[in-house]
């Protein structure tokens, strides 16, 4: 199922699809000490890998993510990126994952765009559940996912090698579409 690409808006912030001038930006949030180790799988080492991030990412096509980068409506400046991904049409239901620039972070510009994204999904999609996981030493995502309305399911046991190569316990959260944070944001 093709997703038509969109544009949302959210703390201060709208959401758009990447593009190839994101790429800077993109790259040095890469480098982000905080997202080298909670975002194991954004490994962007040149310009190129960059580029090609930010064209994969606004390819909707498959129906299996939609990516978004982040960008702060005062001054125009790239904030990050999120993504909606694993889409399962089938089941309904999706993961959704971010990172943010250091100058957005704790100014709830990750609790916004999940908020966004996640209503958009609910409604736009016809999905019923995201799910949302984060290594438990990772309190400032543990608040986002509380923060955008999502309950706290359990523990998955040395789930997912993060960047300091160990194998880190993680939160399952996840946010149902008749949940009432959803309806209320």
């Amino acid at each position: 199922m093709m997703i038509e690409s969109v544009r949302l808006g959210a703390a201060g912030m709208s959401l758009r699809p990447p593009d190839v001038a994101d790429a800077p930006a993109v790259l040095l949030l890469a480098q982000d000490p905080d997202v080298l180790m909670w975002n194991p799988r954004c490994r962007l080492p040149d310009r190129a890998a960059a580029v090609a991030d930010c064209v994969s990412g606004a390819d909707w096509s498959d129906g299996t993510h939609a990516t978004f980068s982040i960008i702060d409506d005062a001054t125009g400046a790239y904030a990050g990126t999120i993504a909606l991904h694993h889409i399962d049409h089938d089941d309904a239901q999706a993961r959704i994952g971010y990172r943010v620039a250091p100058w957005t972070r704790g100014r709830g510009v990750a609790t916004g765009s999940v908020r966004a994204v996640s209503q958009w999904a609910f409604e736009a999609l016809r999905l019923r559940r995201i799910v949302l996981t984060h290594a438990v030493e990772n309190t400032a995502s543990c608040r986002v996912a509380h923060h955008a309305g999502f309950a706290l399911e359990g523990v998955m046991r040395s789930s997912k090698r993060f960047g300091d190569g160990l194998l880190h316990d993680e939160h399952l959260h996840a946010l149902l579409a008749a949940d009432p944070d959803v309806r209320t944001g």
